[in-house]
């Protein structure tokens, strides 16, 4: 009865925040809107046993997208009335979009069919001494170990393409050079210089 109590004022919580995110005026609004839906799934996951996926949700949407995006929105100060402008002019593009994308959920939601293994998985009773977490862990590091780790490599090299593409050098900035610092001897390092008696320096 708790957990059914709990189920609803979570539910209701979310959509409602989630229709706040789209009608809200302010973008500041909309964010925070969208902080509030996040923590709301969080709780229904929490409801399911999932406990990972709910820390993840906090730790990675929250604390960082939603966050980061909420900073650049105070600071960069866009003019979204200015953006709203060209609206109409999209909108039959965007609504055939959305109507396509509509079709193709209900076509995907009127032909699932679940599997006989994933019924007997999901009704099989879950181990008292092992929870969600570690569960998740030793599937991740034991079985499918080598994908994990692609999918960090994958991840690493799209950060460093980032990283190179957005890269700017400029012609006028003094950059440090290693290697230049490590060639250094006493000589090039040192300058010596006599000043006159009683000019100063």
């Amino acid at each position: 009865m708790v957990a059914a109590a709990f189920f609803y004022l979570f539910s209701t919580l979310m959509i409602a925040s989630a229709f706040m995110v789209i009608a809200a005026r302010n973008p500041v609004h909309s964010v925070l809107f969208l902080i509030l839906a996040f923590v709301n799934a969080s709780g229904l996951f929490i409801l399911l046993g999932a406990e990972f996926l709910a820390m993840i949700l906090v730790v990675v949407y929250v604390g960082a997208v939603a966050v980061l995006f909420l900073f650049v929105v105070m600071m960069l100060d866009v003019d979204f009335a200015e953006l709203k402008q060209g609206f109409l002019q999209y909108l039959p593009i965007g609504a055939l979009i959305g109507i396509m994308v509509a079709i193709e959920l209900v076509l995907v939601m009127t032909g699932w069919v679940t599997s006989d293994a994933a019924i007997a998985s999901a009704s099989a009773p879950a181990p008292d001494d092992v929870s969600n977490t570690a569960a998740l862990g030793r599937v991740l590091y034991t079985k499918h170990f080598y994908f994990f780790q692609a999918a960090g490599l994958v991840l690493l090299t799209a950060m460093i393409g980032a990283i190179v593409l957005t890269l700017s050098h400029k012609p006028d900035v003094k950059r440090q050079n290693i290697a230049d610092q490590n060639a250094r001897d006493r000589k090039t390092a040192v300058e010596l210089k006599k000043a006159p008696s009683r000019a100063g320096v």
